[in-house]
């Protein structure tokens, strides 16, 4: 699905951490925050990250909060940042020791960015990234697939599509490796060639393309028969939970809504709490912890309530995505249709490192209005539904008096 393609340092000036600092929290999915990237790895779940929180839209208690035990699954933040800080000292790698400690502490959401991959992330929050137009997956042998092609790429252009194997990149062999180390073999300056070698039914062949900035729409809207408008987010980017707003402000009077949330990984919980917002007059979307203190996400008030709204989920459907998701089953304002989602409901947050680069570790967990931990088990919807998912959809909003 989708995620962070990374850039060469040397491509990107380092982003003042201050920004990050903006970026206060990070509910990160197993693929990155960008709309248009691809780093999905479906075998182990094991990819980059993505998606940040901003003060707005959180109540945090005024007082310090003090640092409760750490959970298993967590890293310990000052280790992290001791060992980035003798590795440099001894002239090493700080990023690479800070990630073994990491990969050690059973934490499998934590990434250790170095400062321009991190530049790149909040790029890719932007919606927009350099790249060729791929999106990756690895399968349970190990091997790179290509799971999908963004229309107009340089990739589409060269005639690549879904289920093409990626041998290598640049005379990298991929095979084995995870997904986000083969999105970052992709990613590069703008105008420079990157070689793929590739094979599509047992014939092998070999591309040269050019990288090129890309952007992807996060929201799309679509009229159905009937008065349904279908709102499809790709993904919580800048912006996107805005877009989402003024969707279901210019629908027409008496129409349904199809809130289309397969494949989102998710992005910016800010941006989903304003989505969620669209249909809610006020009230909690989700409340999560970090490190043992207990915060809450409120939606604004003065959304639709009154148009019937019907959710569509699947696997894909990640993270602040499942935010929305479960913050509209458990207010009862909307029908939740298809198949289980994937289940990520970790919070992390960026640790400055010695370095320069940045550590995302996790911190806590964040719930459901109705206290549901998300973590692990994801999101049943009220009603199942595969490839006929739309088509259900239809039927509900039918059976609650929209459409013909």
């Amino acid at each position: 699905m989708l995620g962070l393609p990374s850039i060469p340092a040397s491509c990107l000036r380092p982003r003042d951490l201050r920004r990050g600092a903006v970026l206060t929290l990070a509910f990160i999915a197993a693929v990155g925050a960008a709309a248009g990237t691809g780093c999905w790895d479906r075998a182990d779940a094991v990819g980059a990250a993505g998606g940040g929180l901003t003060a707005a839209g959180t109540q945090t208690p005024a007082a310090a909060v003090s640092e409760a035990p750490r959970e298993g699954g967590t890293a310990d933040r000052e280790a992290v940042a001791r060992a980035a800080a003798e590795a440099v000292a001894e002239g090493k790698s700080g990023k690479k020791a800070a990630q073994e400690v990491v990969s050690r502490s059973g934490d499998r959401w934590g990434m250790v960015y170095d400062q321009g991959e991190y530049a790149a992330f909040t790029d890719d929050l932007d919606g927009r990234w350099t790249g060729v137009g791929l999106w990756t997956e690895r399968r349970q042998d190990g091997r790179i697939d290509i799971d999908k092609v963004q229309p107009g790429s340089p990739a589409a252009r060269a005639g690549l599509r879904a289920g093409d194997r990626l041998l290598s990149i640049d005379g990298n062999a991929v095979t084995g490796l995870r997904v986000c180390d083969v999105v970052a073999l992709l990613r590069g300056e703008a105008g420079t060639p990157v070689v793929l070698h590739l094979t599509r039914d047992g014939v092998d062949r070999t591309e040269t393309l050019r990288r090129e900035q890309l952007h992807a729409e996060p929201v799309t809207v679509r009229e159905l028969p009937g008065g349904i408008t279908v709102i499809k987010v790709v993904s919580f980017t800048r912006g996107s939970g805005e877009q989402v707003r003024a969707a279901v402000r210019a629908a027409p009077a008496g129409a349904g809504f199809m809130l289309d949330l397969r494949g989102n990984p998710g992005g910016l919980v800010t941006e989903a709490v304003t989505a969620a917002s669209a249909f809610l007059d006020g009230g909690l979307v989700a409340t999560y912890d970090v490190r043992g203190a207990q915060r809450a996400l409120y939606a604004s008030p003065g959304g639709d309530t009154a148009r019937p709204l019907v959710t569509l989920v699947d696997g894909g459907t990640m993270s602040a995505a499942e935010l929305v998701t479960g913050a509209l089953q458990d207010r009862g304002r909307a029908v939740a249709v298809g198949t289980r989602t994937f289940g990520k409901g970790s919070v992390q947050m960026p640790t400055p490192l010695p370095d320069g680069s940045v550590a995302e570790l996790t911190v806590g967990t964040y719930r459901t209005p109705a206290g549901r931990s998300l973590d692990g088990s994801g999101i049943t919807p009220d009603l199942a539904a595969g490839d006929g998912a739309e088509e259900r959809a239809r039927r509900v909003l039918g059976g609650l008096g929209v459409g013909p």
